[in-house]
């Protein structure tokens, strides 16, 4: 039995060494096996985990740039950066998006329209980078989060300056605004230039030059903890600040020309033309463009989008209308220098005119006629059967041909994003839009700047400024120059200009000559506007805005006050010395003379420091 007893022992005992053994060599080959895997890691791919090292510790921040000024000619600022706070989520650090966001929502206020802006941001960014669920917080919304900030991990608050307007609504629709950047405008930028950026010019100036106002983007390194809360940093390439730039626009002579407007909806354009300068450019109604900045809730932007006023339309540069008889000057000197006509060659003017071998009556807006006419009396009296001979004669070809030269039809190459183009009708243009042939009496009635013919306010300013220039066609520009912030020198925008050759500078003469006799000549239709301290060449326009039956007679009275005739009136002055052209447009504002051409004559007045008042209001028939 006690064999058996130490025989149980000895093998009990080979047991536990031969388990102690076999364990040893587990954890030796363990051992060995980790320092295998540590050699591995700590040499081999040593270099591989100082990268992703760094890249835990180290992040690259983008720095956006500071937005350029913009000024006006005397030095008033039009758009400016004012500090805000908005309240940011980085995604990828918040566990539980919607939980955090109601949190959030416990201590600082958060509409619907909040949360609908940040699921619409959030689509259009990466997961690293940060969407604002609130922007322009309060100091005590700010001091209420940072109190509560560890809380929110991935929630910050973020300091970034937004674009203001201090004069809102006069200079809507020349600066348009800068607005949240889209999915289309993403696709289209160098997203590296705007990391960190999160507006855009949407229109306007802002839109035209945001070459020029962005700047450039500037990096930090920074070193962050485990949560991601940056400790200090490490190196920094500061961001190049957006030019400044400066306009030629008159504040002053801006808000003479909204208050010559008064309440009605229209447009003025006004230009230097010796230089092409934009001088006063305004198009009412108007909208506040600071509501867009942050982004305009949608009720808002409906109840503009879809006002009867359209105040989000600007009528200055996208305005198409018929030009009305404020062509005429055009197609006259176009008669003079094709050799259709001279300025002593007269028609008779019975009151209306019709085709060789047709009964339709084209009618002259005098019933009885204007008598015997003759290139300076048809444009005096904006008598229509005079044009209507001369377009006949010149035919559609040559008319589309001559037109063209002073820009219409065209855009003007302004630096305004969004300038449309208008439409000087053509063979071709029919042919191509319309499946149809040309007729006749369609040049008829595009001599009188009437049917398919349409052109915006801007269009026939520059047109008038060329006039006033004998042919010198600049285009237009409202930036004058740029500076960076800080610099000594501006650098001035480039002055580009053409010359159109009607053959004999006298034609010239006698078609400015004609247009000063519309303000100057007891029979002018502006003869109300003449001013005793400087002389006006000017032209007075009615477009229609619907089409009267042969039948019909016009009756502004009896006719719904929108679809009334359009009043537009163009002028240039000092007639010898041009220092300003102008062009006015009021919407169903009746006649020219009497409704247009104050609008311009307060607006010379202004600029060239007249005090003389306008005479008392008077009757005016024609356009």
């Amino acid at each position: 039995m006690r064999l058996t007893s130490l025989e149980e022992r000895q093998r009990e005992q080979r047991l536990v060494t031969n388990r102690a053994l076999v364990a040893g060599a587990v954890v030796i080959v363990g051992l060995l096996l980790l320092c295998v895997r540590l050699l591995h890691l700590q040499v081999d791919r040593h270099e591989h985990f100082s990268v992703l090292s760094m890249e835990n510790r180290v992040k690259i921040q983008p720095v956006p740039p500071t937005r350029g000024l913009i000024y006006d000619a005397k030095g008033v600022l039009l758009a400016d950066n004012h500090p805000t706070f908005a309240l940011e989520i980085t995604i990828e650090k918040v566990e539980n998006l919607a939980a955090t966001i109601d949190d959030l929502a416990t201590i600082i206020p958060i509409e619907a329209s909040d949360r609908a802006r940040f699921e619409r941001l959030k689509r259009q960014r990466m997961r690293f980078q940060s969407v604002p669920i609130r922007l322009n917080l309060s100091h005590k919304e700010v001091a209420r989060f940072a109190v509560n900030s560890y809380r929110f991990p991935g929630v910050d608050v973020r300091a970034e300056l937004i674009r203001t307007y201090p004069f809102a609504e006069a200079t809507a629709h020349v600066l348009g605004y800068v607005g949240r950047i889209n999915e289309r405008e993403m696709s289209q930028i160098d997203t590296s230039n705007y990391a960190g950026t999160h507006f855009i010019g949407k229109g306007g100036l802002e839109k035209a030059h945001e070459d020029v106002l962005h700047g450039k983007v500037g990096y930090q390194q920074v070193e962050v903890n485990a949560r991601g809360r940056i400790l200090r940093t490490l190196e920094s390439t500061p961001p190049t600040s957006g030019q400044d730039i400066f306009l030629s626009l008159d504040m002053t002579l801006q808000q003479a020309a909204i208050d010559a407007l008064g309440d009605r909806r229209g447009a003025v354009v006004a230009i230097d033309p010796r230089d092409g300068s934009v001088l006063a450019m305004v198009s009412k109604p108007s909208y506040d463009p600071n509501r867009f900045v942050e982004g305009i809730s949608g009720k808002e932007y409906n109840a503009l989008l879809h006002s009867l006023d359209k105040p989000l339309f600007d009528r200055a540069a996208r305005g198409q209308y018929p030009p009305g008889s404020t062509v005429k000057p055009f197609i006259g000197l176009g008669g003079l220098a094709t050799g259709v006509t001279t300025a002593h060659k007269t028609v008779y003017c019975s009151g209306a005119f019709s085709l060789p071998g047709q009964n339709h009556r084209f009618r002259c807006w005098r019933k009885g006629g204007h008598g015997t006419v003759d290139l300076e009396k048809s444009i005096i009296e904006s008598c229509d059967v005079y044009f209507y001979s001369l377009a006949n004669q010149m035919g559609i070809d040559r008319l589309h041909s001559f037109l063209s030269q002073f820009g219409f039809g065209s855009r003007t190459g302004i630096d305004v994003a969004g300038e449309l183009a208008g439409l000087l009708p053509s063979r071709e243009w029919k042919q191509r839009v319309r499946k149809q042939t040309w007729y006749p009496g369609e040049t008829l009635i595009v001599g009188i700047g009437q049917g398919s013919f349409l052109a915006t306010p801007l269009q026939l300013a520059v047109a008038t400024a060329t006039i006033a220039n004998r042919g010198r066609l600049i285009v237009p520009r409202l930036a004058r120059a740029s500076r960076f912030p800080g610099a000594a020198t501006e650098t001035p925008f480039p002055v580009v200009a053409r010359q159109i050759n009607v053959g004999n500078p006298r034609y010239w003469d006698q078609v400015i000559a004609a247009m000063t006799q519309v303000v100057e000549s007891p029979r002018g239709t502006a003869k109300r506007i003449r001013s005793p301290e400087y002389r006006i060449a000017g032209k007075t326009g009615t477009s229609q805005v619907f089409t009267l039956g042969q039948k019909q007679t016009y009756n502004a009275a009896k006719t719904p006050e929108r679809m009334r005739d359009h009043a537009l009136f163009i002028a240039f002055a000092p007639v010898d010395a041009p220092r300003i052209a102008v062009a006015v447009l009021v919407e169903n504002g009746g006649h020219g003379g009497s409704d247009a051409a104050p609008i311009a004559r307060r607006v010379m007045d202004v600029y060239l420091g007249s005090k003389s008042p306008l005479p008392p209001d008077e009757a005016t028939d024609g356009d």
